[in-house]
């Protein structure tokens, strides 16, 4: 086994024997797989749409394969099986449209040599075939003459794209498809497969990747926003009410609209839990009494949480845990989610909704949550929420109320060095307001640390997708100050990642020629030191330090 696409990974090197997540050394093995035939895929996908043949079953197929090898998505190994084998009959029926196309378009057989990717084939199409070839191909394997900067920029741009495929595939859920980024999935699939890929032609590919990203997210807003309104600024209960309740967590407000159509009427509580959270701020949301409140953190204390909640819980998208035998029998899971054992909901008929009932009969069969905290919280604080305010916030700047603004958005985790983002949202000047998004935020945004001029020092944007928010209004703010980029704001960036969304975040960043970015705990070991250096010396890309450094460091713009 040798993983190391997210943070957490063992000593900042790679996981060997089992994830720190939890993943399998066979399940590992097939996700290299499946992402090795996807890049089959990529390579007749590209060359069939050149000829004008487009595939949009197999578009959607790439982006939500790729979606399932996001750290913490799937860890089903059947459900792996099946998708391979999915994806080699996906590849060979392309295949076969491609050559025939070519054929009659140029009057003589396709010729050319394509990557293994494109060519290999199982004998058998089993378990066994397809973990061998996933162990074969581990990093290193795959390209061993080419040099580590090579590999560590393949590497981040196919972290990249897992990224972009899970906010694609979001978009797709809500009926928003988008052939322009599914075809850009393809393209950047083909070139971390082509043989001669220099430094040079990776790093200009992964900036473009990056804006991809912008363009994702703005097109999953809209989805969002066309559907469920705006986020409006909303203070959410915390605590618990009486009676039984399902726990929604995850990004997909879908699945959550499904589910209290089904239970309006019923009384089941509805709760969210960590990514699900901005939910609460949405207008479609607000019209069903039995949405109550949050209940509980970030993804990493599930474990603990989901033991006192008492009722099912629904994994909707990702940063799903072994569920321990005190509520394995209550957790569901749909979408791109899986864990060996659980229930799974089948997705949506044309015209339809999931059906939840198991989740509904098993509510009825539950106690109240146990309560493990009360008040309330802000959020909805996205980009509509503080334009409108906009000229509140330029007075309170000019006036000096405001002295800066920290971006402390991204992911939370495990790991104890993580108290640095709550000691550093603690220890900025009372003159400091902090832009935040992704489960970060759990870290600080119950710190209670008041208002500036009528709103909250913490402006929670909401999921990690919705960092595009903070995009929309650092550009707004520096057009209302009159300055050409948002580098010359009084802002600055303090970023958490954990997995590969918030790759694709930072890549969107770099896209956009954001500059000083610290990043931590610590810089992802999937880059090699001289593409460090690239990013140091082109963005001025920095790890986190001490606390005590790092604030000093913030409020003058270091």
């Amino acid at each position: 086994m040798f993983c190391y696409q997210c943070q957490e990974t063992v000593n900042n090197k790679n996981c060997s024997i089992r994830g720190v997540c939890g993943k399998s050394e066979e399940v590992a093995a097939l996700q290299n797989t499946l992402v090795f035939v996807l890049k089959g895929i990529a390579v007749y996908g590209a060359k069939a749409r050149a000829l004008g043949i487009v595939d949009e079953a197999t578009d959607l197929f790439v982006a939500q394969a790729l979606f399932t090898t996001v750290t913490n998505v799937n860890f089903d190994a059947q459900f792996f099986v099946t998708f391979i084998q999915e994806a080699l009959t996906r590849r060979n029926s392309l295949r076969e449209k491609f050559l025939a196309s070519y054929q009659e378009k140029n009057g003589q057989p396709f010729a050319e040599q394509v990557p293994e990717v494109a060519t290999w084939q199982p004998a058998e199409e089993n378990f066994a075939e397809f973990v061998a070839k996933g162990a074969q191909i581990a990093l290193g394997k795959q390209h061993p003459s080419e040099d580590e900067d090579v590999n560590s920029l393949r590497e981040l741009l196919v972290y990249g794209l897992k990224g972009l495929a899970a906010y694609t595939e979001h978009a797709y859920m809500l009926d928003r498809p988008n052939p322009k980024l599914v075809a850009f999935l393809q393209e950047g699939l083909v070139e971390t497969a082509r043989k001669g890929a220099t430094v040079s032609d990776l790093l200009a590919m992964v900036l473009k990747c990056g804006a991809h990203g912008v363009e994702a997210m703005a097109w999953l807003d809209q989805a969002h926003t066309e559907r469920y309104g705006h986020p409006e600024p909303t203070m959410v209960n915390i605590g618990v009410q009486e009676g039984p309740g399902i726990l929604v967590t995850g990004h997909d407000l879908r699945d959550l609209e499904d589910l209290l159509v089904q239970t309006e009427g019923m009384g089941i509580n509805i709760y969210t839990n960590g990514e699900m959270l901005p939910a609460n701020a949405y207008p479609t949301f607000k019209k069903y009494p039995h949405l109550v409140g949050n209940y509980g953190g970030a993804w990493w204390e599930q474990q603990k949480q989901f033991e006192s909640f008492n009722g099912p819980i629904l994994v909707t998208t990702n940063c799903i845990q072994k569920p321990t035998r005190h509520y394995e029998d209550r957790i569901f899971t749909t979408g791109m989610v899986g864990w060996e054992g659980v229930p799974h909901i089948a997705e949506r008929k044309p015209g339809q909704r999931k059906d939840f009932s198991p989740l509904i009969a098993k509510a009825r069969e539950c106690k109240a949550p146990t309560s493990l905290e009360t008040g309330t919280i802000p959020i909805g604080f996205a980009h509509e929420a503080v334009l409108n305010v906009a000229d509140k916030v330029v007075e309170a700047v000019k006036s000096g109320q405001i002295k800066r603004f920290v971006v402390m958005a991204g992911c939370d985790g495990h790991q104890s060095e993580r108290n640095y983002y709550t000691e550093v949202a603690a220890g900025l000047p009372k003159d400091t307001v902090i832009l935040t998004a992704g489960c970060a935020k759990f870290r600080y945004n119950k710190l209670g640390l008041g208002n500036i001029n009528g709103f909250p020092r913490i402006l929670d944007a909401g999921q990690c997708n919705d960092s595009y928010s903070l995009v929309v209004i650092a550009q707004k703010l520096a057009e209302a100050f009159g300055l050409e980029s948002i580098n010359d704001l009084p802002l600055s960036y303090d970023i958490a990642w954990y997995e590969q969304k918030a790759v694709i975040v930072l890549l969107a960043l770099l896209s956009l020629n954001v500059k000083k970015i610290r990043l931590g705990p610590t810089l992802p070991a999937f880059l090699s030191p001289n593409v460090v250096k690239v990013l140091v010396e082109q963005f001025d890309l920095k790890p986190i330090g001490t606390v005590e450094e790092d604030l000093k460091a913030i409020m003058v713009g270091a």
